[in-house]
């Protein structure tokens, strides 16, 4: 626990201009990032009597190491500024909303020459209409499903529509008059595309235009007794109406916002969001925080404002936003916001009327999204705290393992040996700072070995860190110019950003993000037994590092293995610190299979033609496509290799000769049924 004091800046050093200040701790790492009108006076506030500091307050700054700060033109700078670098470094201390689950979106993908309507979750993509979010992804199949009536537009993958184009015959929505087929040619180009604008109008609100369309021409369709077409255009009118229906209307005037409600208590705080357009609740959404820091609603609001539309542009970000609280500096942030939309949003709290009404009920929803998460975590905070303490107790610990990573070995019968590195902090995966390893010591399986070898690598990249920032013990001298005493101003004006740091690449000494390998752990969990745990403590003790714990969790019969113990630790069934190590491992065990049966199947698709020098991509596949297979192929003589069009001699022979020098991969095996799998090599190439 570090003294504030003996990183305080000196009087006068800090400027009272706007600006962003960081907190970093021992190791350098961003802890807390926050943004004030005038710096002196709020960096100055974390600096008084401890005893006067809110209690998260109090444990930042003494986790802390040094504190820095940039200084800005303007409040809506410090804004955008503070908003990147809360992405960028991930401070433990600052809010940061979650998901609790990955919203569908309906998307079109205007980015596309013949665009196509989907269900998208993840990261926007530019060019990309999205419309939503949905609560559940048959809720937009529903909608989708009503709406191809009247606009036909392509859903299809790419594969099956350039099959479709291959073949010239359309898929079945085209055959049903669900999607106007444009991989046939029965739409041109610029058609679709109207199609497709069309469907992202009515979706956006517009729809009365397209309704009373369809009504018009029904009635004319009538009384010119085209009756087959008068009831079409009939069906194709209720198939919007119902799809409207889907979306009740809210607000009578047509109103474009998104409205925002928190429910919140000492320890934790929900967000509910209602996206209105065109008066119809478009989309909701739900985020969950910890109030790791000393906050109130209406700093939860603006880090949620932050979260919510940092990242979007133009009409993403609606004319209105209605909040139970207004910002600290609203000004700024509804400058912020119409910078982002390009025109002016209002930022208010809903006084009277419809709106206050529809307040309350995104009020009521965040309120029961509060209850539901606590019921689901069941004091989540607590059991963690006492989780880490029964495993501390346990395994002999001074202190409670704040920080766990765990390591396990995967293969498939000897082959693609690679291991997993997973971080629990505070009890909660910290997905950011998973590993990946594959063994290169030397081949073959060998399990123990390699949980020597991956130990080892992970610390001696600890170790280099250590002596490239100069935290050595034996060091002696002047403090270095990045070490805790460095404090004082940053340069001024933002930092670039800069991507994750690869493995064998240097870090940045000071940039401040979570670098690889960079922060040691408290206690490292191997998944195995004895053996594992002794290959792991001598990896350590090689590099001479002793204050790190290590044990073992062998899925057996869940023992805790201990180095030097001949006798297991046995932790009761109920005990919350044995359900965490289990998390812990069986994350570990997750993360190393998907890497093993992606480093699989990637040496599966591979051929041995991939090595005959000068052998393009279209030789190969004009070879495969005459002869079917790779098998086939590596039976066939010379000559009949030649009869492939392009194929010479010389390059036959080549071909030949590197079949031959290649033995046929072994069959896989099913390890649940002992099935032998046979695989058609006819696509690789």
């Amino acid at each position: 626990m570090a003294d504030p004091s003996s990183y305080r800046p000196k009087p006068g050093q800090i400027p009272d201009s706007p600006g962003v200040y960081k907190f970093r701790d021992e190791h350098r790492r961003v802890i807390y990032v926050g943004k004030a009108k005038n710096l002196r006076q709020r960096v100055a506030n974390y600096f008084q009597d401890l005893a006067g500091l809110h209690p998260r307050t109090r444990t930042m700054v003494t986790t802390a190491a040094s504190v820095e700060w940039t200084v800005v033109s303007t409040e809506v700078e410090a804004l955008q500024l503070e908003y990147s670098w809360i992405k960028e470094f991930d401070p433990r201390f600052n809010v940061k909303y979650r998901d609790d689950k990955s919203y569908p979106y309906l998307a079109v993908t205007l980015n596309e020459e013949f665009p196509r309507v989907q269900v998208m979750r993840g990261a926007k993509k530019k060019g990309v209409r999205y419309f939503g979010p949905y609560g559940h992804a048959w809720a937009i199949r529903e909608t989708v499903d009503l709406m191809l009536r009247v606009f036909p537009v392509r859903t299809c993958s790419a594969g099956v529509f350039k099959n479709a184009a291959r073949t010239g015959r359309p898929c079945l929505l085209g055959y049903i008059g669900k999607c106007s087929a444009p991989c046939v040619g029965r739409v041109t180009p610029e058609k679709h595309r109207e199609l497709a604008q069309d469907f992202c109008d009515f979706m956006a609100g517009r729809t009365g235009t397209y309704i009373r369309r369809l009504e018009k021409d029904m009635m004319q369709a009538a009384e010119e007794m085209e009756y087959e077409r008068a009831a079409r255009l009939r069906d194709d009118a209720e198939a919007l109406k119902r799809a409207m229906e889907k979306s009740a209307v809210v607000l009578a005037d047509a109103t474009d916002a998104d409205l925002i409600a928190v429910a919140e208590d000492e320890l934790e705080a929900a967000l509910q969001i209602f996206h209105v357009r065109g008066g119809r609740v478009r989309g909701q959404r739900g985020w969950v925080t910890d109030k790791v820091e000393a906050v109130d609603t209406s700093g939860l609001v603006e880090h949620a404002l932050q979260q919510l539309y940092g990242e979007e542009r133009g009409d993403a970000v609606p004319k209105e936003v209605l909040v139970p609280a207004l910002p600290e500096d609203t000004e700024a942030v509804s400058q912020w916001l119409a910078e982002r939309r390009g025109s002016q949003v209002s930022l208010r709290i809903p006084q009277r009327g419809d709106k206050k009404d529809l307040m309350a009920t995104v009020q009521r929803n965040a309120q029961q999204a509060l209850g539901l998460h606590k019921t689901k975590r069941a004091s989540d905070l607590t059991t963690r705290s006492r989780a880490l303490e029964e495993i501390a107790e346990a395994l002999g610990l001074d202190t409670a393992p704040l920080r766990i990573e765990c390591y396990d070995i995967s293969h498939l019968q000897g082959d693609d040996v690679v291991a997993s590195m997973v971080v629990f902090e505070d009890g909660l995966a910290r997905k950011s700072e998973y590993r990946r390893f594959q063994i290169k010591g030397f081949e073959g399986q060998d399990d123990v070995r390699s949980m020597h070898e991956v130990i080892g690598r992970r610390f001696k990249r600890y170790l280099q860190e250590k002596e490239r920032t100069g935290e050595w013990e034996e060091q002696t001298g002047d403090t270095p110019a990045d070490g805790p005493a460095a404090t004082g101003p940053a340069p001024t004006g933002p930092v670039p950003a800069v991507g994750p740091t690869a493995e064998d690449a240097e870090p940045r000494e000071d940039d401040g993000r979570p670098k690889r390998f960079a922060y040691p752990p408290q206690l490292v969990v191997v998944d195995g037994g004895q053996p594992q745990v002794a290959a792991a403590r001598r990896a350590l003790d090689e590099l001479g590092i002793d204050d790190i714990a290590v044990c073992g969790l062998a899925k057996r019969l869940e023992e805790v293995w201990l180095p030097d113990d001949d006798d297991p630790v046995v932790l009761p069934r109920s005990s919350e610190g044995l359900y965490l190590l289990q998390r812990v491992r069986d994350e570990a065990h997750r993360f190393a299979i998907t890497y093993q049966r992606a480093k699989r199947a990637k040496r599966i698709r591979t051929s041995p033609l991939d090595d005959v020098s000068g052998l393009g991509e279209t030789r190969k596949q004009a070879l495969i496509k005459h002869f079917g297979s790779v098998k086939k192929l590596r039976q066939a003589t010379i000559d009949e290799i030649c009869e492939v069009p392009g194929i010479g001699r010389r390059t036959a022979e080549s071909v030949a000769a590197a079949l031959a020098s290649t033995a046929p991969a072994a069959p896989a095996v099913n390890t649940a049924t002992g099935e032998i799998i046979e695989e058609d090599d006819g696509g690789s190439s």
